[in-house]
């Protein structure tokens, strides 16, 4: 065995798990994937990935056949051979917008039950400021062998669709920590990855994680309201973000109009954040105004629609796009899921297609009166009065669109992601509405 080479437990083998733990391996170490769902482990021992992510199943292959990744159904097995654990589950928002911590809590338990000897146990799940506290607060309760251990915390930054990239070539790696030990573990475990490594304490680290995705969410949310100005007064929010952009005090990410933003991320984090701040007594009413800014700008979509089309009852609508972004099938708080409800329940024909999230898609909505899938988008077309796009995939560039024109009964096209250029599409021959245009 190599002498920097770390055994480590990943529990949970769900997004920010599996990526974990395949670019964990990738660098180097030898990896346990841990999850308690068993079909799941059988896929991934096959070399199936169970989620969609560019270039994930490739790599998980090629480590797979290297030997330095496997996959256990059992924290209890995995727990006495590795030097590490991250835990990497499921958080998911209560009804308050607070955390549910109950799998972290169980996780905690399962180790503290089954160490045998010094371990780092490292916080991956995005959770909330002094949740490391509990952490070590549980496993000293069940630590009844008194087994020395450290906490820390290693806040996740991937972004669906490009996170081999995110993990592999990072802006920054933020750890808190508590002693030297884990520092130096840490350190070894993040060597071959050329980024700076930011320590700080846990509750630091913690804070990192809410604090960088809720201001990504206020950008996206600033747009947006700003776009909505621009359709008022008549300017073109595509400028005006190009322009923003360009100064270096702002930067130009962040700063497309659309339908607002979705994904298992921001909108968790933004309302987690605002929790958390009324914990230690803050309003933080800024946040709740970006959180509802997000959810009217879905309805806009809607909105135009009917300002065109007047009634959509028995009209057909064309959706193209369902995932909250390009290149992914995820479909938590998918702008998508919004819109279409509110097309069905204005009982319209609604027929959608998305390169990869169709099957998740069915999952939530099923057969539906008045929903159709469609095998691509010129299915979605014929005798459409409308086309709607939702998610800015690359395929949807490449489309006709003098084809698909023709092929409408009403060429209106409400472009929720600014992907086409408004002259062009109007050219075409399109009624054409795009974000803040």
């Amino acid at each position: 065995m190599k002498k920097d080479r770390i055994k480590i437990a990943i529990v949970g083998s769900g997004y920010v798990g599996l990526v974990t733990g395949v670019c964990l391996a990738e660098i180097g170490h030898e990896i346990i994937c841990v999850d308690n769902n068993k079909e799941k482990i059988k896929k991934l021992k096959k070399g199936i990935s169970p989620i969609f992510e560019p270039g994930l199943e490739e790599l998980l292959r090629k480590n797979m056949k290297k030997g330095k990744i496997t996959f256990l159904d059992s924290v209890k097995k995995a727990t006495p051979v590795c030097d590490v654990i991250f835990i990497a589950v499921n958080t998911p928002p209560r009804p308050d917008g607070s955390a549910d911590l109950q799998y972290v809590e169980k996780v905690c338990i399962e180790i503290a039950n089954s160490m045998n000897r010094y371990k780092v146990i490292v916080e991956k799940s995005t959770v909330p400021v002094q949740t490391g506290r509990k952490v070590k607060q549980t496993i000293e309760l069940y630590n009844r062998r008194k087994i020395p251990f450290d906490v820390v915390s290693n806040p996740e930054f991937l972004r669906e669709g490009t996170a081999l990239n995110d993990f592999l070539k990072p802006d920054r790696i933020v750890v808190g920590v508590e002693s030297e030990k884990a520092k130096k573990i840490m350190k070894r475990i993040y060597a071959p990855i050329k980024a700076p490594i930011i320590f700080t304490n846990i509750e630091t680290a913690e804070l990192i994680k809410h604090a960088s995705n809720s201001f990504l969410a206020t950008k996206i949310s600033y747009i947006n309201a700003v776009a909505n100005i621009a359709e008022k007064v008549g300017a073109d929010i595509k400028d005006i973000s190009k322009a923003m952009g360009m100064d270096k005090r702002i930067g130009p990410y962040f700063l497309n109009a659309g339908v607002g933003f979705g994904g298992s991320c921001f909108p968790k984090d933004v309302l987690a954040f605002i929790h958390m701040a009324k914990e230690v007594g803050i309003d933080f009413n800024f946040l709740k105004e970006v959180y509802r800014i997000n959810e009217e700008q879905r309805k806009r979509v809607v909105e135009k629609l009917k300002e065109i089309l007047w009634n959509i009852e028995d009209k057909k609508i064309a959706v193209w796009g369902l995932s909250f972004k390009p290149n992914t099938d995820d479909l938590r708080n998918a702008p998508s899921i919004v819109i279409v409800e509110e097309l069905l329940n204005s009982h319209a024909k609604v027929f959608v297609y998305d390169p990869v999230a169709i099957k998740n898609f069915k999952k939530i909505f099923g057969r539906n009166k008045g929903l159709f899938y469609a095998k691509n988008v010129y299915e979605t077309i014929k005798h459409a009065e409308a086309v709607l796009i939702l998610t800015e995939w690359d395929e949807f560039k490449k489309v006709d669109m003098k084809k698909v024109k023709n092929a409408m009964k009403i060429p209106v096209l409400i472009d929720g992601r600014n992907m086409f250029d408004k002259e062009k599409m109007e050219k075409f021959g399109f009624i054409y509405r795009g974000i803040g245009r």
